[in-house]
This record gives C-alpha cells, structure tokens and sequence, in this order.
C-alpha cells in the first residue's frame, strides 16, 4: 500500500530543493530551513515504519 504521507514529504522536499538550487537560496533562507525540518520528519516517519 502507498504511503501517502511520506510521498507527500518527498515530493515538497524535492520541490523546494530545486527551487534552492535554481536560485541559489542561502542556508538561512525560509525554503532552506524548511527543507532541515523535512528532512527529520522523514526520518521520523521510516524509523516509525522500521518498528
């Protein structure tokens, strides 16, 4: 079955990270730390799915 919560993760977290990279957004920009908070609720979630 498709989990559509961590799709919906990926999916925002490849699209800001494009959007950083095509613009060359600093670390400290809203994007860049949003894409820091992704990044743990992706893990969060994979190690909950692991249990």
């Amino acid at each position: 079955m498709a989990d559509l919560y961590l799709k919906n993760l990926e999916s925002e977290r490849k699209m800001l990270w494009a959007k950083c990279r095509l613009n060359g957004l600093p670390k400290t920009s809203p994007e860049r730390l949003r894409i820091a908070e992704l990044d743990g609720l992706l893990k969060a979630h994979k190690e909950k799915q692991a249990r």
